[in-house]
């Protein structure tokens, strides 16, 4: 039964990481940054769009602001990431190409009694 295999289980978590890697992360974090860019560029267009009226001005001010927090704080937690993974040397995970390969678990008597 494939069920207990120890090989097979790693190979169809690999499998499902970059199955939820590349159709619900990485299609979520592009969405995020296009909604954060809009907003911003929408607070852009009312800011400049009315000169008179003062509210207006504020209010696309706040537009601008929110966006460039939102863009900023995607950055920053995308550059976190990627120092984490670097730091722990962990290897065979590629956001930015969105696979994912894990070592082949192989649990040993002797990992678990010293």
């Amino acid at each position: 039964m494939h069920l207990f295999n120890v090989a097979y289980a790693s190979e169809s978590l690999d499998q499902f990481i970059v199955k939820v890697d590349n159709l619900i992360i990485n299609p979520l974090i592009v969405l995020l940054f296009a909604l954060a860019l809009a907003y911003f560029l929408w607070g852009i267009f009312e800011f400049l769009s009315n000169t008179d009226n003062e509210e207006k001005r504020t209010s696309g001010k706040k537009h601008m602001l929110f966006g460039i927090i939102g863009i900023t704080v995607m950055m920053a937690v995308w550059t976190l990431l990627n120092i984490v993974l670097n730091t722990l040397g962990v290897t065979g995970i590629n956001p930015e190409q969105g696979t994912v390969h894990l070592n082949n678990y192989n649990p040993s008597p002797s990992n678990f009694f010293h």
